[in-house]
């Protein structure tokens, strides 16, 4: 999910394991630890050049279960040596500070894995990537109570019982959150469903997940043999069918898939994407379907639209700039909840 999305978890995994010796520094420790998984943007781009290549390493090995094995030892040791001395000597152990820092660089990834986006948590094992598709990457509903009830439990002293309280009320809530969001995975998928085959759209596959910023709105792209069909539901819309369905031509013949660089693209999409020559050029644009389109009614509005360009024997990817005539970002977020409240 979202950096400080990951902060506050991470925050909340220091308090867990060492809140009550070391008071407020656990969170900031604890939000260290959350942040490290995500390193791998920087690391990512320090090493490869290939934005491809820069795709694939993120979310990759640091955010994988043996990541999170090692770099708690590792962190802990160190950390530990830093802290355990002076007037703080033996106030805190080697066990505390390396279960602080796995309960807050694995809970990481695991959030991670309830995202659209995945993650390859059992690396180096398999490159599969999990994802349950029931929180979008930024979700304020999950994030801001979890935010708050950190902050409250930052104004008490370190063995108050209601520091630990205030710091549980977030787990329980953001946790009672993402089970909720859950559920509604479960429904729209049965609604969507319902919805293609009302249409007569025999679909090999279909995946649904929730638009940025809330769960109420979620979008859904069926596979054909030819075709994609897309269709965004909100849970309060009346019907309990999609209204509307848009097809989108999958358009694999324009370009020769089977290059290593591009297969890495298709196994980042799962295989959901489609391509579109742009005007009378050989530009080729690569659309990953698995994330929703911008604009309802447009169905080359896909937010993840690459331009795909040839650099000598490898493929490369640049963003494609497109008029789709959103005002500001203002007017983005708005159409999402005036669609996703339309009929409540």
């Amino acid at each position: 999910m979202d950096s400080l999305t990951q902060i506050v978890l991470g925050a909340a995994c220091g308090e867990v394991a060492l809140g009550k010796k070391i008071g407020n520094k656990a969170m900031l420790f604890g939000a260290i630890g959350g942040t490290v998984p995500d390193l791998d943007v920087i690391i990512g781009n320090l090493f490869y050049s290939n934005e491809i290549d820069q795709l694939a390493f993120h979310r990759g090995f640091m955010h994988s279960i043996v990541f999170a094995l090692i770099a708690s030892l590792v962190l802990g040791f160190v950390f530990y040596e830093l802290y355990n001395s002076g007037r703080r000597k033996d106030t805190t152990n080697l066990k505390d500070w390396i279960w602080l820092f796995f309960l807050s660089i694995f809970t990481h990834p695991l959030l991670d894995s309830f995202t659209p986006y995945g993650t390859q948590l059992f690396l180096p094992f398999t490159d599969y990537r999990l994802a349950f598709n029931n929180i979008s990457v930024a979700d304020p509903f999950y994030t801001l109570p979890f935010l708050i009830t950190l902050i409250i439990a930052l104004f008490f002293k370190r063995k108050n019982p209601k520091r630990f309280k205030w710091v549980k009320a977030g787990i329980y809530i953001s946790s009672a959150y993402l089970i909720f969001t859950l559920g509604n995975k479960i429904y729209v998928d049965s609604v969507f469903k319902k919805t293609y085959k009302e249409a007569n759209i025999t679909y090999q596959r279909f995946s649904a997940q929730p638009t940025i910023l809330n769960n109420f709105l979620w979008y859904s792209v069926a596979e054909t043999e030819e075709n994609y069909y897309a269709a965004f539901y909100s849970i309060f819309d009346k019907n309990n069918v999609a209204d509307k369905i848009i097809i989108i031509p999958k358009n694999h013949h324009l370009l020769n898939m089977e290059h290593a660089d591009l297969k890495v693209l298709r196994w980042f999409s799962k295989e959901y994407y489609s391509l579109q020559k742009i005007d009378t050029t050989k530009q080729i644009i690569y659309k990953d379907l698995r994330y929703p389109l911008m604009i309802e009614d447009d169905a080359n509005s896909s937010l993840f639209s690459f331009e795909l360009v040839q650099e000598n024997e490898r493929w490369n990817t640049q963003r494609f700039q497109r008029d789709l005539q959103i005002e500001s970002i203002w007017d983005f977020f708005g159409g999402i909840y005036g669609r996703a409240f339309r009929d409540f």
